[in-house]
């Protein structure tokens, strides 16, 4: 044992930073890339929205304009140009030279930012308030305390909306008592969730009988709307077919099916239907055509979830006969290095501002050119997509074409994880619609010629062959092996199968109908 010396070549790969933040950066979708930029925003100050000198005088801007970073971006792609040749972002590390004036200090730097004195900074509240429309104000409603709601929507839930008609409803306080009671045992598409006997032991009070708890629930299944309350979609739809009209064209028979038959008729065993019930083809199909216009889920007709909006990262756009791929300029703001807060580093009288400033201008740079390599990796991999599925924004699914994530690693020259993570909730606004990157991905099907067929696309055409069979006579998995067959697509039953339960497609016995 002896200490030595010892010389090594060796590689590895160190993740600085700034790789670090890039690759953070690159997986964000839109709405959290927003938020990390408005965060970025507010712990740095060097860092602005560009629109937010747009107010300033016109020799300002233009002056601004000359003084910004040298960052070029790269806004859209040709996808029939080669998708490997991009802009070469450059940034400039000596910030401090970029200026005209070295011997600027810190009197003239502020006095750059022009504030306007026309700008209502004396403005006071009452002012707003006296140039309004006034609005009529009830004696009701008079005084400091007065709560005003915006009527045009609201908030409530199911059990707020059952509440409100039974306090309206001339019940005695113990049935008031238990149609609460009831009314908590709701869930949210409107059956309740407990049987009357274990409702009757939660209240707990011994005066109370089960034909009571009954009869409250007989009252609140007739609350707005009509059929909540139910046990079970068998009593939903019969109290809904009870509250029509009696003259009401194949009411009885619909209700018999919905008593008796709810089983069956989920089946769709019509043969046995018209069996049992002795009714002719046209009248059962008359009578479920009825049972259709019902509401299994009344409960979701008062609760309704809200809409969820997605923002396309880019958009792709036919420009005579050639795809052209441009990023979405709404889907995140465009931000700069503040030119004037950036010059204080050379006239500030202490090392730690000097320092404080320079610090904060280094990572506002790393930042911008982590923003701007994610825009240039997502164009890239956009256009790689649109140009290996151009047979879908030309005639749809059905052209679409086999494609996994090594494919476009290989065509834009970058790893297999970076493609993963850029395809990661980030969305294409299309001629055809909205879709994530991930959907023009899918796996390929050998054919009869040798070729290759997408899974995309066989469910494309699965979909298609259903909905255009006879409903009479609804096509079975094999038949559609058969119809692929003859397009020269080989698929086992069983993909079919797999590919039908993926589109929510039920199976032929399911699908039968007699209308």
């Amino acid at each position: 044992m002896k200490a030595s010396l010892q010389l090594k070549l060796g590689q590895s790969l160190t993740m600085t930073p700034q790789l670090q933040q890039a690759i953070r950066l690159l997986q964000l979708s839109t709405l959290d890339l927003q938020q990390e930029i408005q965060e970025a925003l507010d712990s740095n100050p060097l860092l602005e929205i560009e629109e937010s000198f747009e107010s300033n005088d016109n020799n300002e801007s233009s002056k601004n304009e000359q003084k910004q970073d040298d960052f070029p971006t790269t806004d859209s792609y040709d996808v029939n140009d080669d998708y490997g040749r991009g802009n070469d972002s450059s940034t400039n590390d000596d910030y401090e030279h970029s200026n005209d004036s070295s011997t600027m200090d810190t009197s003239q730097a502020l006095e750059q930012n022009n504030v306007s004195d026309d700008l209502p900074t004396d403005t006071t509240w009452d002012d707003y308030i006296s140039a309004g429309p006034s609005a009529p104000v009830s004696s009701s409603t008079s005084g400091p305390e007065s709560d005003f709601t915006y009527q045009g929507e609201t908030t409530d839930n199911l059990q707020d909306h059952l509440l409100w008609q039974a306090n309206l409803t001339t019940f005695s306080d113990t049935d008031r008592t238990i149609a609460f009671a009831i009314i908590d045992a709701i869930e949210e598409s409107g059956y309740l969730t407990q049987d009357c006997d274990d409702i009757l032991i939660a209240m707990g009070n011994p005066e109370v009988e089960l034909d009571e708890v009954e009869c409250v629930l007989k009252r609140i299944q007739h609350f707005d709307p009509i059929g909540v309350a139910a046990r079970s979609p068998s009593e939903c739809l019969a109290i809904q077919l009870k509250h029509l009209p009696p003259e009401t064209p194949w009411r009885d028979e619909a209700i018999l099916l919905v008593e008796q038959y709810m089983e069956m008729l989920a089946l769709r065993d019509y043969r046995t239907l018209a069996r049992k019930t002795k009714l002719k083809e046209e009248q059962l199909g008359n009578a479920i055509l009825l049972i259709q216009t019902l509401n299994p889920h009344p409960g979701n007709t008062i609760v309704k979830e809200k809409d969820e909006y997605v923002i396309p990262d880019v958009s792709v756009k036919k420009i005579k006969g050639r795809w052209v791929v441009e990023l979405n300029p709404d889907s995140m703001p465009k931000i700069r290095v503040n030119e004037q807060y950036a010059a204080l580093s050379k006239t500030s009288k202490t090392s730690g501002d000097t320092q404080f400033i320079r610090g904060h201008l280094q990572e506002a740079k790393w930042f911008i050119k982590s923003i701007e390599s994610r825009n240039e990796t997502l164009l890239k991999v956009s256009n790689c997509i649109v140009m290996q599925q151009r047979g879908f924004f030309e005639y749809g699914e059905e052209a679409m074409k086999p494609l996994v994530l090594n494919d476009v690693a290989e065509a834009v020259e970058m790893h297999e994880s970076t493609i993963s993570r850029v395809t990661t909730q980030k969305y294409m606004h299309t001629p055809r619609g909205i879709f994530e990157l991930k959907y023009f991905f899918s796996s390929h099907v050998s054919t009869e010629n040798g070729g290759e067929c997408s899974s995309t696309a066989i469910r494309a055409i699965i979909k298609k062959l259903v909905a255009a069979e006879n409903t009479k006579k609804p096509l079975s998995d094999s038949k559609i092996v058969d119809l692929l067959a003859e397009q020269g697509i080989k698929v086992a039953r069983r993909t079919i199968a797999k590919y039908r339960d993926a589109l929510s497609i039920p199976p032929s016995n399911q699908r039968k109908s007699l209308l």
